[in-house]
């Protein structure tokens, strides 16, 4: 294992950001890298096992849309074939294909809220604070999840504009079942996790604990006057069926992406599809693809974010040469992770892929 004080020093940057605990690893043309920074938990010493499980958000989505372009790639459906005619009971608009919900261009509502046109947030189903806390332990059905946001109105008409919803990843998890013939997690096993060798990644449907070891997530909010922290390490993530919900590790993580970018899993044409960003957010199938400036290339990533101070970092070059994989957990820290996070992340960029003021 390489010494690295530069990738070190941009590890640390995070905890001395607010965060109380990360770990990452790194493989590049130097060899590979892992280190942490930070605790395990709050009020013990030890820091973050560089081989800990973590709730990894919405860096799910990138396996979820792994998983469809698998059958896309196999004939089993099409990227421009209509959902309504493989999942028929929800009454979708007949107009959404397949690729408009790993691209978050159908329109549908995202059932953990979204923003209204002048800004405003309109909360969906409790996915933060004290209303999420007191009830994270709820199993939602996937379909429960997606009739909610169907009761809402559309944000646009399909194809034509788009927006990070959630319900696009649930409705493309569902369409796996449909498509395979067998539950989502099992076709995960079978086609990526099996495969890659990724023992410590799983989709826990309602499970609530993390395997052993972890990293302890922590949820700060407002109870009236007074802030209040909660370890919510265990919590039940059914809540983000297919868009959200998964556990892994850096090293799962970074084997992972690794062979998605090497071409390990999708036949080159497909894997051309997936990384061709489209529309304002540079998102092309289940990855954004970002320009990085001067010096830099191309980034391919995807974050993500679970209830309770969970984070995910998974990013790579686009022939997956490069590749970094994190896990941050928040703590007791009264720094707004939403302000610290954007500069700790264009540094940690800089150093590892290098480029201009589009890294951060």
């Amino acid at each position: 294992m390489s010494q690295r004080p530069e990738l070190q020093k941009a590890v640390q940057e995070f905890v001395d950001a607010g965060f109380a605990g990360v770990q990452m690893r790194v493989t590049d043309e130097r060899g590979s890298w892992a280190g942490s920074a930070g605790v395990s938990e709050l009020g013990a010493g030890a820091p973050p096992s560089t081989d800990g499980r973590f709730w990894i958000g919405s860096s799910t989505k990138t396996f979820t849309a792994a998983l469809v372009l698998c059958l896309v790639a196999e004939g089993a459906i099409g990227l421009d074939d209509h959902v309504a005619d493989r999942l028929p009971a929800f009454g979708l608009d007949e107009r959404i294909t397949v690729r408009m919900l790993l691209q978050h261009t159908s329109g549908l509502h995202n059932y953990t809220g979204e923003p209204d046109p002048d800004g405003t947030f309109v909360p969906g189903i409790d996915a933060t604070g004290r209303a999420w806390v007191e009830n994270r332990f709820r199993e939602y059905a996937p379909e429960e999840l997606v009739r909610f946001a169907l009761d809402r109105p559309a944000r646009f008409e399909p194809g034509t504009d788009q927006s990070y919803s959630n319900t696009n990843y649930t409705l493309a998890a569902l369409l796996v079942e449909a498509v395979a013939g067998r539950p989502y997690a099992e076709e995960m096993e079978r086609r990526i996790l099996g495969p890659l060798g990724l023992r410590d990644t799983l989709v826990p449907g309602a499970r609530t604990e993390l395997p052993e070891p972890y990293a302890h997530g922590y949820c700060r909010y407002r109870d009236g006057e007074e802030w209040k922290v909660v370890d919510v390490s265990r919590q039940n993530l059914s809540l983000l069926f297919g868009a959200g919900d998964m556990i892994s590790t850096t090293r799962d993580l970074l084997t992972f992406f690794s062979a998605l970018l090497g071409g390990r899993l999708l036949p080159g044409p497909v894997l051309a599809e997936m990384l061709a960003p489209h529309g304002m957010l540079g998102y092309g199938l289940g990855v954004f693809v970002q320009d990085l400036g001067p010096g830099g290339g191309t980034l391919v990533h995807h974050h993500g974010g679970a209830p309770g101070g969970y984070g995910a970092l998974m990013m790579g070059t686009p022939d997956g040469s490069r590749t970094l994989a994190a896990g941050l957990t928040t703590g007791d820290s009264a720094a707004d992770p939403a302000q610290t996070f954007p500069k700790a992340l264009a540094a940690l960029i800089g150093s590892v892929f290098g480029g201009g003021p589009a890294a951060a």
